[in-house]
């Protein structure tokens, strides 16, 4: 495959881009149909490099030939840029070549191409804007037909392959994209070949310095490498054959672990390549699947196994179809990992959705992929919010997987670190909505505990559902973060419409059926739900219920006979109250303990104003029962939030002095956690903060003149994601 690749990269001449076409499939008529109005189509069009441009989709579609073998896809992959960049319409390519080309041009041509937007700087808060939308645009338009998405990924390949041509700045806008958007998706299509050298050619581009002495230990260490991988195959081969294996009936392949894996696992554990213990990795093919099996127990009675790393993916297959064992066994002072499949599965692991072009074996329909691509069809297109729809997408793509299991024995396929909340809604989203506890392997759980693979999990739900806005940090799915972000979102609406009623009730001393029948009659109610949180709207009410009153019976709205007090603003303590009642104190109901910043709600009692959170369960009772209630707001911008990670040196006092410094910063400490990680020259802690301060770095920078601040991570409410 290297050797491919690279011929690619270096290839300049149009008629060898077409021999090389021709190694990886047939070209029938329409193929050269395709190539012959491809390359008039983008006559005297040149890449960055110099090159003819028809240059990029010739080996775009040998990329996607040596994937897929599919003749539609490599006709669409060489017209995938005509309609982009050249006077032909997506409706000639329909007449000359088909629907069913057509349909797939028209797919690809509405991914805008990232080299003809404007660039944004690789440290902007663009940048993350960009890719989302970049992404959001990819799905939408490969929502109806993956073909799509695997023709995309071979042409961000080829970009890749030939970034050198372009400036260090774009070289690293692309590779930052490629890395968010297009590998994750490779990675959960099941393409891991993709996967893997889009991540290494990204990798290059991002971090050059961690690349380089990567690059360096492999190559300076590439014998002493292959002797030990080399001596480890011959050992799995004699462990098979002795225990009943031809040598025929086998293959066993090694390799040395792709480089941006080498980084992540040096990355997330902190250590050197030195270090990392399980650089080699090998894979045993067999014919058919009960063999893996076999292999699997040879290899176990042959090596020790780091049995908390075994997973079968054969009995319990990922969602888009891989199947393999993977196994981690102990030789000699390394480790060595093991993936155990058939050829067919090798073939679904090395080209996934692919897979079903290049391999058909007449099981499927046409177009069906056998892949299950329900986590594309379910994420939420339309969200308005381009970030938090990037956010739900990036967690269910990148994410490592668990299986976990309901009682009946079916299985479920989640991200490493999920809860049992995140299982309640990989159920149902209703069973999300009303679940109250987890039961796992028989223990009763909080639905937070944090599920392992292989638990039985059982979800206790009530009638009702329940609020739990505060988790949408915690949990890892994006069906349970929109789950509650929904359900969150709904009963604020409601608060907001009851409460405005109420505290418009409350200023006319009216009862809030009295106040909602005047606005209906007025036509007058419509944003009612602004009135808890805008003064504006909350005074606009005011005075079209107060003109509407004086033109009805004296009778009715007698209050104004007697004269009507006009409301104003009144501070205490850190609160802002817009009201016409005598206010003496502020009282914090206990059953929700809201803090500042939070959304709040005040009820009105015998000169009392009583704070609530604004979705504890207790205030939404006392709303819809109508009990009188005032226009609140904290009186001070809202405070920010940060967690800080603080390494404090094994001195005496230490503690007093990091919190009588975040004192002086005007830094409210919430929490603290001792001890989450020692050392024998450092201990390190965790607190959590608010602070008027706006300004991260400030904080960070104020902090870091007397103590170690390893990390500061603003906190946003999560009852605020809605």
């Amino acid at each position: 495959m290297d050797d491919f690749l690279e011929l690619i990269r270096k290839l300049k001449d149009v008629d060898e881009a077409i021999e090389l076409l021709a190694t990886q499939i047939e070209l029938s008529d329409r193929i050269r149909e395709a190539l012959e109005f491809a390359r008039e189509a983008h006559r005297g069009q040149a890449r960055k490099s110099g090159e003819p441009y028809i240059i990029h989709p010739i080996l775009v579609a040998v990329i996607t030939a040596s994937i897929s073998g599919d003749e539609t896809m490599v006709i669409s992959a060489l017209l995938h840029d005509v309609v982009e960049d050249t006077p032909h319409s997506i409706e000639e390519i329909g007449e000359r070549f088909g629907s069913d080309v057509q349909h797939i041009v028209e797919g690809l041509t509405k991914i805008v191409e990232i080299r003809d937007e404007k660039l944004v700087p690789s440290d902007s808060d663009e940048k993350l804007i960009t890719s989302a939308l970049s992404f959001r645009k990819m799905l939408i338009a490969s929502i109806e037909d993956v073909r799509v998405l695997i023709i995309k990924l071979c042409d961000r390949l080829h970009n890749m392959l030939t970034l050198d041509a372009l400036p260090p700045a774009k070289q690293l806008r692309i590779s930052e994209e490629t890395l968010v958007v297009y590998a994750p998706i490779a990675h959960r299509l099941g393409i891991s070949k993709i996967k893997n050298l889009l991540e290494d050619l990204s990798f290059r581009y991002i971090y050059p310095e961690d690349y380089a002495r990567i690059d360096e230990y492999i190559k300076a260490n590439h014998q002493s490498l292959h002797i030990r991988l080399n001596s480890f195959i011959g050992k799995v081969k004699n462990a098979l054959c002795m225990r009943g294996f031809h040598r025929l009936d086998f293959e066993v392949i090694g390799r040395v672990k792709h480089y941006y894996s080498i980084y992540l696992k040096m990355h997330r554990k902190g250590i050197g390549i030195d270090e990392v213990l399980d650089l080699l990795a090998v894979r045993v093919i067999v014919k058919e699947p009960i063999d893996c099996y076999t292999a699997l127990g040879a290899l176990h009675l042959e090596f020790t196994p780091l049995i908390s790393r075994f997973k079968d993916y054969i009995a319990l297959p990922k969602d888009n179809g891989y199947q393999t064992i993977h196994t981690t066994l102990f030789d000699d002072e390394s480790i060595v990992e093991a993936q155990i499949r058939t050829e067919r599965m090798h073939h679904l692991a090395e080209y996934g959705v692919a897979a079903h072009w290049k391999y058909k074996e007449g099981e499927t329909e046409e177009g069906d992929s056998g892949v299950n691509l329900e986590w594309l069809r379910s994420l939420p297109y339309q969200d308005d919010s381009i970030e938090a729809f990037y956010e739900m997408a990036k967690n269910d793509l990148f994410s490592e997987d668990i299986v976990v299991f309901s009682p009946k024995g079916d299985y479920f396929t989640l991200p490493k670190d999920a809860v049992a909340l995140d299982f309640a809604y990989a159920v149902h989203s209703e069973i999300g909505n009303r679940a109250t506890t987890a039961i796992i392997n028989k223990e009763r759980a909080s639905l937070l505990t944090i599920l392992k693979n292989g638990d039985i999990v059982r979800i206790v739900t009530q009638e009702e559902p329940i609020l739990h806005c505060s988790w949408i940090d915690t949990v890892k799915t994006s069906k349970a973060k929109e789950g509650i972000r929904s359900i969150c979102r709904a009963r604020t609406r409601e608060v907001n419409e009851l409460a405005g009623y109420n505290i418009l009730a409350t200023i006319f001393d009216k009862r809030p059926e009295e106040i909602r029948q005047i606005l209906q009659e007025d036509e007058g109610a419509g944003g009612i739900q602004r009135v808890p949180e805008h003064i504006d709207v909350l005074r606009e009410k005011i005075h079209r219920i107060s003109k509407r009153a004086r033109i009805r019976e004296v009778r009715v709205w007698e209050v104004f006979k007697k004269g009507y007090k006009k409301p104003g603003f009144k501070k205490i303590d850190h609160l802002n109250f817009f009201t016409n009642k005598t206010l003496e104190k502020v009282e914090f109901d206990f059953c929700c303990h809201p803090k500042a910043g939070d959304d709040i709600v005040a009820f009105y009692k015998e000169n009392r104003a009583i704070i609530h959170h604004k979705l504890c369960r207790n205030a939404y009772e006392k709303i819809r029962a109508g009990e009188p209630m005032l226009f609140v707001q904290w009186f001070s911008a809202k405070l920010a939030r940060y967690r800080l990670i603080v390494a404090l040196q094994n001195q005496k006092g230490i503690l007093a002095r990091l919190l009588s410094r975040l004192s002086q910063l005007g830094l409210n400490v919430t929490s603290i956690e001792l001890g989450i990680y020692r050392s024998d020259a450092a201990e390190y802690c965790q607190i959590e903060v608010e602070s008027e301060q706006a300004d991260k770095k400030k904080i960070a920078q104020e902090i870091s003149r007397q103590f170690k601040l390893v990390e500061i991570t603003p906190l946003d409410d999560a009852y605020n994601h809605k």
